[in-house]
């Protein structure tokens, strides 16, 4: 299974893309798609659709994994990360990739056993799980291949949940 996980962003949008097969991970990539502060909205959305598409095409992913949107004080930034949001997910629906939304939670959960871990705890698992020399960078990067992991976690746990409800 490919999953491709996303962290979305209005000015980085982290992408890491995951193989998981056997209970066991192969790091494909992990980037950021990055916009910058002076171009138009309009474009920079079309930019992360655009370099979205691509990252779908060349992986072709099983599955993609999303961070759920929250809102913080700053209603700006909340609507521009809410409008990239949805161009990260038109783009997978048109290209027939199942979407799965996740929590910072829900992620901290499955990647660290801890669902009020910090984000350097994250990182290291991150590191650890995928046998990475180094921790992934940008930030964002890592927060997509945690949410591809907590995909791949998730559903691990459905398929097994699945298995013992069909006897």
């Amino acid at each position: 299974m490919i999953i491709i996980g996303i962290d979305p962003g209005y000015a980085i949008v982290g992408v890491g893309v995951v193989e998981y097969k056997g209970n066991k991970f192969r790091t494909l990539e992990y980037n950021a798609i990055t916009t910058p502060a002076g171009m138009n909205t309009v474009d920079r959305l079309k930019k992360i659709y655009d370099e979205m598409c691509a990252y779908l095409d060349k992986y072709n992913p099983d599955a993609m994994a999303i961070e759920e949107l929250f809102f913080n004080s700053n209603q700006k930034t909340a609507i521009n990360v809410a409008q990239a949001r949805g161009v990260l997910l038109v783009a997978a629906a048109n290209k027939g990739v199942p979407i799965s939304e996740y929590t910072p939670l829900q992620v901290k959960q499955s990647v660290t056993g801890y669902g009020r871990a910090e984000k350097g705890q994250i990182q290291q698992m991150v590191k650890m799980i995928l046998g990475l020399n180094v921790i992934p960078k940008p930030d964002d990067a890592a927060d997509a291949l945690a949410l591809a992991i907590c995909h791949a976690h998730s559903n691990k746990m459905n398929n097994m949940l699945n298995l013992n409800t069909v006897k």
